[in-house]
Order: C-alpha cells, then structure tokens, then sequence
C-alpha cells in the first residue's frame, strides 16, 4: 500500500510540474519569475503551447511559454567603501545616534548611464530634517555601476527605504507622514 501512495505522489507531482509554462526571462529558460521586481519588467508576451513554440523551446514548452523581457540584462549594483547596499551605505553616512527618534525615508531614485543618482520622488518621509540628512547623502554618495541592456549603460529606478537608527522601531503614536 505504501509503494502505491508514494508512486500516486510522484506521478502527480510530476504531472504538476509539467503543467507549468516554460518561463524566459531576456532569453534564457529559468524555473520562476517569483523574485522579479514588478518594476523592473518591461514586458511580458505569453505564447501558446503550439507546434512553433513547442519547435522553438522544446517539450519544456508543451504548456506554453511565458516570455519576460527586464528593462535592463544587469541590474545597477552600488560597491564603495566596503558597502554593497546602499541604504547600508547611506546609514553610515548619516550621523544618527541611538539617542534621537527613529525616523525614516522611502525615496525613488534613477541611477543614471554614467552612475550618478538623483532623487526621482520622494515617497514618505517621518520629517524635513531627515529628508535633508538623506538627500545630501544620496547627493555625496560615490557613483552605481549602472544597468546595462545590450552591451550599453542605461538608467534604471531603484526604491531607497531608510530608517534610523537601524533596529529601532518607529513610535507607535501616531506620526506626520510628509509626501
């Protein structure tokens, strides 16, 4: 009874799995598109599990192909200093002691071709004072390797959310939220 159970398992975990699309992302086969930003896709194009697809992508395709195209092959990556993260970056740049109330900062920047950064909106801020502290550390801060597409540099969008001081939460009372 045992051998049966566990063949009826394989078999329909196998049929589960085969009734999944084929997913390809900038032309390459992966097995999800769960960890991709929203923001950073530019298009998304589904093609039917036909002869032409299946010719194509092969037998991976039998229940379809969902074809994904990014904005850009790599993404903008920041590396100065012995930070990869930039809000980690931006953290140590801001003087904020443990002392003062926790504040924060949702910002959407551009990283341009050549790596600079400039505020494209500001999101929310919990006050003026740290925005201030955050916008001249964005605007001192060393230079992206930016997104590139096709062998070329290009400027892509990030999110930069910021609270200090890191670990500490923000007061339950209510708060001004300025946008």
């Amino acid at each position: 009874m045992r051998i049966a159970v566990t063949l009826l398992t394989l078999l329909l975990g196998s049929t589960l799995w085969a009734q999944q699309p084929l997913y390809v992302v900038n032309g390459r086969a992966v097995e999800s598109i769960e960890g991709i930003p929203q923001e950073d896709i530019e298009s998304i194009d589904v093609l039917p599990a036909d002869e032409d697809t299946i010719a194509v992508w092969g037998l991976a395709a039998s229940e379809g192909v969902i074809m994904v195209r990014l904005k850009f092959d790599t993404p903008a990556t920041f590396s100065a200093e012995g930070f990869d993260n930039f809000t980690l970056y931006l953290a140590n740049e801001i003087k904020w002691s443990e002392s003062m109330p926790a504040e924060r900062a949702s910002l959407r920047i551009n990283v341009t071709e050549e790596g600079t950064v400039e505020i494209v909106e500001v999101l929310d801020t919990t006050s003026r004072q740290f925005l201030k502290r955050v916008t001249k550390a964005i605007e001192e801060a060393p230079r992206w390797q930016p997104a590139m597409r096709d062998g070329k540099a290009i400027a892509s969008l990030q999110l930069v959310n910021i609270q200090l001081p890191l670990g500490k939460e923000l007061p339950k009372d209510p708060y001004v939220i300025i946008r």
